[in-house]
């Protein structure tokens, strides 16, 4: 937004993909262009923390990766109610660490225990079937089929729930859930038959993580959920994770936005150069001191 100021003497606003308004910049502050993208007075950028971590069901001990560079003897563990944010420079591996844990990044070392219990998560499908779900971070490339409608993209993570006895498919169940998807998420959509590539990009996130929700994971994994995303649905995307979290699923966030980090996580991992630096405490933490953790094996 700062080179917009710096470069541009006019700005047009697009709302959900329709034309709100074009000003000069002369006058215009960040929080009044903010208002116009969201359509109302956005008065805090992200909700009230009410969650309440409580007892630790996810232990990861000793991960390594197979093929190297990429992350090393990493151990951390999640808490059920937990937001957990993964930090790190560029190159650090963050997200090597969700793609291990989810199996489609094999690993040579290490233990994955799900409420004491150990995951193999060989690959994508067992992770699923384990209770784990990943939000990659490249949206359009590996997250949605952009010329097929929301109901597929909902659905396509949890197909064989859909199968009858007969083995077909049951539309009054598949049209149920695309309409769970829609109305809990609150997918801004014409209908079913909408192609997810035709929607803006948080609503095309929120039908991802609506996909997700519907494989009922214990463990949610989000890489750069809000990268791409305008304002307003940040702050909604972020409240439906904080509802997560305070359902008692356990939520990693991997994000390279330092401000992010520090108004949704309740603790953050800190990688430097595919090796856990530290964790810390939000609350009790600042930016000086991730970035020095996230430099510590440079």
């Amino acid at each position: 937004m700062e080179e917009i100021f710096a470069i541009c003497d006019d700005i047009t606003i697009l709302r959900d993909g329709q034309w709100v308004d074009t000003r000069p910049l002369e006058g215009l502050t960040m929080d009044s262009i903010i208002s116009m993208m969201v359509g109302r007075e956005l008065t805090q950028r992200f909700p009230e923390k009410s969650n309440v971590p409580k007892e630790t069901i996810l232990e990861v001990q000793h991960l390594t990766a197979l093929n190297q560079p990429s992350i090393q003897d990493v151990s951390f563990e999640l808490k059920a109610g937990e937001i957990l944010g993964v930090a790190g420079l560029v190159g650090s591996k963050r997200t090597d660490i969700v793609e291990t844990i989810f199996g489609v990044r094999e690993r040579s070392e290490g233990k994955i225990l799900l409420n004491g219990k150990e995951m193999r998560n060989r690959d994508a499908h067992e992770a699923i079937n384990n209770g784990f779900a990943l939000v990659t971070e490249e949206r359009r490339s590996t997250g949605i089929y952009g010329n097929l409608d929301i109901t597929f993209n909902s659905l396509v993570a949890n197909v064989e729930e859909y199968k009858t006895k007969s083995g077909l498919l049951s539309n009054k169940k598949m049209k149920s859930d695309t309409q769970w998807v829609i109305d809990s998420m609150s997918v801004k959509t014409p209908g079913h038959e909408t192609a997810i590539g035709s929607l803006s990009g948080g609503n095309q996130q929120k039908v991802i993580i609506g996909r997700w929700l519907l494989t009922q994971p214990e463990i949610l994994m989000l890489d750069e959920p809000t990268r791409g995303i305008d304002v307003g649905a940040k702050f909604e995307i972020y409240q439906l994770i904080l509802e997560l979290a305070k359902k008692n699923k356990g939520i990693i966030i991997i994000s390279s936005e330092m401000p992010e980090l520090l108004g949704i996580t309740d603790r953050i991992l800190v990688m430097s150069n595919g090796r856990a630096a530290g964790v810390v405490e939000t609350k009790n933490t600042t930016q000086t001191e991730i970035l020095e953790l996230a430099s510590r094996y440079l």
